[in-house]
């Protein structure tokens, strides 16, 4: 008997010849340019790159907060694309949650609070958007913290606080901008930790921009941008063993793919 061949991952992510142009002043800049990729759901996956390569940019048209001057952006069976700004900005409601570098967490709410926030635009009842939080803050490890407000937390409190809320309202893709950036080292390495957690335990799917070279030991596959441009072949390879340097000399090309 022939051994069951296992299906293929669904496709979340896939972005067909994609570009993003901006006017500045009489200028037009090319912040991405013909860019074709595919990301499966539950994979945890990063855009790195030097500053102004396009990560950023990548970012925000597969999130939703940006829409492409060329192309197709097909997001949880979405073309992004083909939405106004009123449709995306119901569309980013239900599918994505944001992770940011700062935090962005409301001084004067407490953790439970501010997890609760994107719930504000379900018709949840209060109590349930508490409950809600309380899970989502039990996931990241939180749980005894819900009552403490932002500055009695420590920057990696805060940042699993933040994770937290991109989780309460179960998206289908989680986008991490920077995520590490603003933390030292050790919590830095846990914050990846627990980003890579979600995706095994949890099966979310993960994007995130990072400059990070630690980001290699916990990520899946890493797409490599340059001036506006998704590295392919020899160069991506090149790019990729850059990073492994710059992390330690660990070996990691092809490592979870």
């Amino acid at each position: 008997m022939d051994a069951a061949v296992a299906p293929a991952p669904e496709t979340l992510i896939r972005l067909r010849h994609v570009s993003r142009t901006y006017q500045r002043g009489v200028d037009e800049i090319h912040a991405l340019e013909d860019c074709s990729l595919e990301v499966p759901r539950g994979r945890f996956v990063a855009f790195m790159g030097p500053s102004g390569s396009g990560k950023s940019t990548l970012l925000n048209l597969v999130s939703g907060i940006d829409r492409p001057s060329a192309g197709e952006v097909s997001v949880a069976g979405q073309r992004l694309d083909e939405l106004d700004e009123d449709e995306l900005a119901r569309w980013r409601a239900r599918h994505v949650g944001l992770i940011f570098q700062f935090f962005n967490l409301v001084p004067v709410l407490s953790a439970r609070e501010n997890v609760a926030l994107p719930l504000l635009l379900t018709k949840l009842s209060r109590a349930e958007r508490a409950r809600r939080a309380e899970i989502a803050l039990r996931v990241v490890g939180l749980e005894p913290r819900a009552d403490h407000s932002p500055r009695t937390l420590s920057g990696g409190e805060q940042q699993r606080v933040a994770i937290a809320r991109a989780l309460v309202t179960d998206p289908d893709l989680v986008v991490a901008d920077e995520p590490t950036g603003d933390l030292d080292a050790r919590n830095a390495e846990l914050t990846l930790a627990l980003l890579r957690q979600l995706t095994d335990e949890f099966g979310k799917t993960i994007v995130m921009v990072t400059h990070d070279p630690r980001a290699l030991r916990f990520v899946d596959q890493t797409f490599h941008l340059d001036k506006g441009l998704l590295l392919e072949g020899e160069a991506a390879r090149r790019a990729h063993e850059a990073l492994e340097l710059a992390a330690g000399g660990r070996s990691v090309w092809g490592r979870r793919s």
